[in-house]
C-alpha cells in the first residue's frame, strides 16, 4: 500500500461513515407502517417486469397477492404460466382483449377496461390480499376508458395494510400526486428498434 492508497482508504471510510450516519437518521425517522402505492411509468421498458418482482417478494413473505391486467390479452406470458404455479396465494385475472391498435374498438376497450376494474375492485376491498398489481392501468386511464377520480377513490378505501403497484405509460398527475413512490423508466435502447423480434423471457 502506497501513502496516496492510504489516503484514499481514508477518504473513503470518512465519506462512507458521514453516510451511514445520514441514512442511519433516515431509518430512525421512517416508522410508520401502512400499506404504499407505487407507480412504474414512463416511456421505457420494464415497467410490468419490475411490478411483478415485487409480486414475486410479497410471495416470499408469504403473502396473499391478487393480479389485474388492464388492456394486455395474451395468455403465453412467462409470468402468467409461473404465477399461477401459486393458486393458493396468487388471484390472477387477465382482463384485456390486446393493445389498443390491435383491438381497434374503443367502446369494446372501454367495456373490458370496466370490467377489469370491477375486479380490481373487489381485490381493493379484501383485507386478505396483502399486494394488488394493476397491470398497465395506467394506459386505461390515459385513453380515459376509465374515470380517475373513482379509481382514485377506490384506491383510498382499500385496506390500511394493502400495497398496490400500479404499471404503464402516462400515469395521470392526480395517480402520482397520491402515490407513495413513483418511477419513470426512460428509453434509452430497445432491441426491437433494431429489428430485434420479441423474446421469450425478456419481452413477454
Amino acid at each position: 500500500m502506497t501513502a496516496i492508497d492510504d489516503n484514499k482508504g481514508e477518504r473513503h471510510r470518512t465519506r462512507m461513515q458521514r453516510k451511514k450516519e445520514v441514512v442511519d437518521s433516515q431509518i430512525g425517522q421512517a416508522q410508520e407502517e401502512r400499506g404504499v402505492i407505487l407507480v412504474n411509468t414512463g416511456n421505457g421498458k420494464g415497467k410490468s417486469s419490475a411490478g411483478f418482482g415485487v409480486v414475486a417478494r410479497a410471495l416470499g413473505h408469504g403473502m396473499q397477492v391478487g393480479i389485474v391486467q388492464f388492456i394486455k390479452g395474451r395468455g403465453d406470458t412467462g409470468e402468467e404460466t409461473f404465477f399461477r404455479r401459486f393458486p393458493g396465494q396468487v388471484a390472477y385475472h387477465v382482463m384485456g382483449e390486446g393493445f389498443t391498435w390491435e383491438t381497434q374498438d374503443r367502446s369494446r376497450d372501454i367495456e373490458k377496461a370496466n370490467a377489469a376494474w370491477e375486479v380490481a375492485r373487489g381485490l381493493l376491498r379484501d383485507p386478505n390480499i396483502a399486494l394488488v398489481l394493476l397491470d398497465e392501468l395506467n394506459i386505461a386511464l390515459k385513453l380515459g376508458y376509465l374515470d380517475v377520480a373513482t379509481v382514485i377513490a377506490d384506491l383510498r378505501r382499500r385496506p390500511p395494510m394493502q400495497h398496490v403497484v400500479i404499471t404503464g405509460r402516462g400515469a395521470p398527475e392526480a395517480l402520482i400526486d397520491i402515490a407513495d413512490t413513483v418511477t419513470e423508466m426512460n428509453a434509452v435502447k430497445h432491441a426491437f428498434k433494431a429489428g430485434v423480434k420479441a423474446m421469450p423471457g425478456v419481452e413477454f
